[in-house]
C-alpha cells in the first residue's frame, strides 16, 4: 500500500489562539473543495456556521453542494483559528477515510507548528486519533471528549509552549451526535479559548 503525502498546506494565521487539528483528509474524489474538512456531509463548518453565524447553513453553498471556502478562511483569520492535521504521511488500510483504518507514518511537527503560531494557546483535536497523537507528542493521557487537559512541548528555540487540549467529537456524520449537541462542545471550548 502507498504512503500518502498531506495533501494540504497548513493553514496559520498569525494571530491563532487555536490549532485545530483532525487527523487526515478523505481521498481527493470526496472533496466539494480545497480546503479541510472538504467532505460536503462533514459537519465542521455547519458547527463554525452555528456558532458564529447562527445558523448551520451560513458557510454552505447547497446549490453547488460545496461551502463558502472564502468566507470559511475569513472567518477563521478574523478569530485567530489555524488548522492542520496531525498525520502528515499515511497508509491507507482500506479504501476509506476512517481513522480505524489509518495508519499513519509520519505526525506533525508539534513543536515547529507551535513555534509559528507565538500566540496559540490551545489545541483541539477533532477525533480519537488525532488525540492520540498529540497526547503522545505531548507525553499526557488521552482527553475524555469535550474535556482539555494542560501540556507543554519543548520548542525548537529551546523555550516551553504551555496549551490545552481538547478532545472534541468528530465532525464526521459517522460520529454519533446531533449536530447541536457538537456544536455546544465546540463552542464551550472556544469560549474557554476566548474566541466566543
Amino acid at each position: 500500500m502507498l504512503a500518502e503525502t498531506h495533501p494540504l498546506e497548513p493553514f496559520f494565521p498569525k494571530n491563532a489562539k487555536l490549532l485545530m487539528c483532525g487527523t487526515f483528509p478523505p481521498k481527493q474524489n470526496r472533496w466539494s473543495m480545497n480546503f479541510y474538512y472538504p467532505n460536503f456531509i462533514n459537519d465542521m463548518w455547519r458547527i463554525f456556521g452555528i456558532i458564529y453565524l447562527g445558523s448551520k447553513d451560513a458557510l454552505v453553498d447547497a446549490g453547488h453542494k460545496t461551502f463558502k471556502v472564502d468566507e470559511i478562511k475569513a472567518l477563521l483569520i478574523e478569530k485567530g483559528v489555524a488548522l492542520s492535521d496531525t498525520g502528515k504521511e499515511v497508509v491507507r488500510m482500506k479504501d476509506n477515510a476512517s481513522d480505524k483504518w489509518l495508519q499513519i507514518d509520519k505526525t506533525i511537527d508539534l513543536s515547529a507548528s507551535l513555534a509559528e503560531l507565538p500566540d496559540c494557546v490551545a489545541v483541539a483535536t477533532t477525533g480519537e486519533k488525532a488525540a492520540g497523537v498529540i497526547a503522545s507528542l505531548t507525553g499526557t493521557d488521552v482527553p475524555k471528549v469535550g474535556e482539555a487537559i494542560d501540556c507543554s512541548i519543548s520548542l525548537p528555540d529551546g523555550g516551553i509552549r504551555k496549551f490545552r487540549h481538547w478532545r472534541m467529537p468528530s465532525s464526521s456524520r459517522a460520529y454519533p451526535m446531533k449536530l447541536e449537541s457538537k456544536a455546544e462542545f465546540y463552542r464551550k471550548m472556544l469560549v474557554d479559548t476566548g474566541l466566543v
